[in-house]
């Protein structure tokens, strides 16, 4: 599907919208700093409209990095064994060093969710840690929250094709680009407006919880009897927050979570997923593991297991959380009934978890902190860090305070 074409199957103004979000609300681009955006070649539309908003903002210089599918596939098909032990090491570190210039970092999500399902999963996973490790110096610099950061998402029509395949794909394209529009509350009248109410009302989430100081959360429901300890002078978070540099964004768009750091030793039982993984291209489903003193120790899916404990393995650090995020059942995301294959939507649609690197931001004074000092406190370190859902409608959710009492954080599903 060319760009014309998609152009009118796309609601240009609405399209415009979301460019704007991206730069005032998602980045909220400072005159004369510099970007660096990433995204799927389809996605050609928005990064010229994103361009133009940033210039517009006194952006000093933007520069962009595309994927595409038919090239990534033709590793698979013809590169050397050796090739997917390998990874553009050199580009991320001209983005660390850009981050350390204070450039900010857009990525626009929209891959194909099952581009690499029929692919070699041994290798697929090579290719995974190969990159991870490469782009570790870069991801320090997004998840220490150095500089302001922002994900958006454009209606890919693979994508489209993969969550509407009774559609034809136009038709996909525009019920996938509405509901993107929808949950980045682009229809509204005003949608900086909105993304102001909204932030505010995740900040007293999030400024209830820090008050409450609790130990850890106990999860229960289907297949889930759940507790995580949390960190250390762990601190909650939700919505817009002030990067290191000194510039308040929303790093993501769509965002329904108040999330903080679990302590990587203090996770105890089992718990199962409650919606699909769609991890570099392989979907993950249902999900089964058990944690044993913060690590885990027995994992299960029916389907995509070898890639799931293959990604497990990557380091020490993978089977541990690095996340632990609340998200109401009636988000609007979840409300709209649409499961996206896309991590930064469907986890806004459910409490979910995250294995791998924690954000040193969720701790008190953590811009002040060492890494010494995170991992004493209970903060874990990894190459990954990897979303998964874990609440639904049947999921109650209690804080466990330090004298052993239990205050009632969700019931359903639902705040309590």
């Amino acid at each position: 599907m060319d760009a014309t074409l998609t152009k009118t199957i796309i609601d240009p103004v609405k399209l415009e919208k979301l460019a704007e979000v991206a730069v005032k609300v998602g980045l909220r681009l400072e005159r004369g700093q510099d970007l660096i955006i990433t995204a799927p070649i389809a996605a050609l539309p928005l990064v010229r409209l994103i361009t133009k908003h940033a210039y517009m903002a006194g952006a000093g210089l933007v520069s962009t990095f595309y994927s595409d599918e038919e090239t990534t596939l033709a590793r698979y098909e013809y590169a050397p064994d050796d090739s997917f032990d390998r990874a553009s090491g050199w580009l991320y570190d001209g983005m660390a060093k850009a981050y350390d210039a204070n450039a900010a970092r857009l990525a626009i999500s929209g891959d194909n969710p099952m581009m690499l399902a029929a692919q070699d999963p041994a290798k697929v996973a090579r290719a995974n840690k190969a990159n991870s490790i490469a782009y570790k110096p870069a991801l320090e610099k997004i998840s220490n929250f150095d500089i302001n950061w922002n994900i958006i998402s454009y209606p890919n029509p693979a994508w489209a094709k993969q969550m509407f395949p009774d559609l034809p794909e136009d038709a996909a394209v525009a019920k996938l680009a509405e509901a993107i529009f929808t949950a980045s509350r682009i229809n509204t009248p005003d949608p900086v407006a909105a993304w102001a109410e909204h932030n505010a009302n995740l900040h007293k989430r999030s400024a209830w919880l820090n008050g409450e100081r609790f130990s850890a959360l106990h999860f229960t429901g289907p297949g889930t009897d759940l507790t995580v300890g949390l960190a250390d002078g762990h601190e909650w978070h939700g919505g817009a927050s002030t990067a290191k540099n000194g510039i308040t964004c929303n790093p993501n768009i769509p965002t329904e979570e108040v999330f903080t750091t679990p302590h990587a030793l203090r996770v105890e039982g089992h718990v199962s997923s409650t919606k699909p993984l769609s991890h570099q291209g392989t979907l993950i489903d249902e999900i089964q593991v058990l944690f044993e003193g913060g690590r885990i120790v027995e994992a299960k899916a029916s389907k995509g297991e070898e890639v799931l404990n293959k990604v497990l393995d990557t380091d020490e650090g993978a089977r541990r959380l690095g996340e632990v995020a609340l998200v109401p059942h009636s988000s609007p995301i979840s409300a709209s009934g649409i499961l996206f294959y896309n991590t930064l939507f469907d986890e806004n649609a459910s409490c979910h978890i995250a294995l791998g690197q924690c954000y040193s931001k969720c701790f008190l004074d953590g811009a002040s902190l060492s890494q010494e000092q995170i991992r004493a406190q209970g903060g874990n370190s990894s190459l990954i860090h990897i979303d998964w859902m874990i609440g639904s409608d049947k999921v109650d959710i209690d804080g466990i305070l330090s004298n052993g009492g239990k205050v009632a954080v969700m019931r359903k599903g639902e705040w309590a």
